[in-house]
């Protein structure tokens, strides 16, 4: 096993089967406007792409509610989906999401990493959300989005997704999002482990310059961001080579 997959099975490893079980609820508390998000993803990719055009698309971090592929399939009945995601209790709930609405035989679901692929594989597209700031480190995050970027078109797009800012340095924000918790019934003492745990559990890129830069690194275009949501940030990319 590379450096590469050594972290991305860390990262993965935190969502167990607990974590697993609660995670369409609190993901869609953590991230005010989760829904919206994916749901303008999808209209991004078919603006993009064409929706009556047959296209592949390659689905990063897809466990957990598979919401990408959900959104996405309602615009592009043609589309076929190849989602990747090293945890077995997040793609477990996906492959249950995904039958419940019947979309099983549109989707190719892959236990493992980008780096699995083969390499001669070639996308028409691909999305990336809710995973970069679980992986530690500038060079896990390079590694991630070069490997997307070997297996795209040139001229395919990218959608990512996810933190920015170390999140100690945005204490307005951080504040808010403890209020967001007792919004939805949390203690005060329940949403201080909260926010403890997130100090400790992830590495945001530090800025939306630092995500551009990372995307330069792996030959993407400059990013078009088309969502905000306190520290959660999304764009559209395009591969360039």
């Amino acid at each position: 096993m590379d450096m590469t997959a050594s972290t991305e099975q860390t990262a993965a490893a935190k969502f167990d089967p607990a974590r697993a079980a609660e995670y369409a609820v609190q993901s869609r508390i953590a991230l005010a406007g989760y829904d919206a998000c994916h749901d303008l993803a999808a209209c991004l990719l078919a603006t993009t792409l064409g929706r009556d055009k047959a296209a592949r698309l390659l689905v990063v971090g897809a466990g957990g509610t598979a919401q990408e592929i959900l959104c996405a399939s309602k615009l592009a009945p043609q589309w076929r989906f190849t989602a990747v995601d090293p945890s077995a209790p997040m793609l477990d709930l996906a492959r249950a999401s995904l039958d419940e609405a019947r979309l099983t035989d549109r989707v190719e679901l892959c236990p493992g990493y980008v780096e699995d692929l083969p390499a001669a594989e070639s996308f028409d597209a691909a999305t990336l959300i809710g995973v970069l700031h679980h992986l530690p480190g500038d060079a896990a995050k390079a590694a991630i989005l070069q490997a997307i970027a070997r297996r795209l078109k040139p001229g395919a797009p990218l959608i990512l997704a996810g933190n920015r800012y170390a999140y100690a340095s945005q204490p307005l924000f951080l504040a808010a999002w403890g209020e967001r918790w007792r919004q939805h019934g949390a203690s005060d003492d329940e949403v201080k482990a909260k926010l403890g745990k997130i100090l400790q559990g992830a590495d945001p890129p530090a800025s939306d310059q630092a995500v551009a830069d990372l995307l330069q690194e792996a030959d993407f275009a400059p990013p078009q961001q088309f969502f905000s949501s306190l520290f959660w940030g999304a764009w559209m990319t395009h591969r360039t080579a």
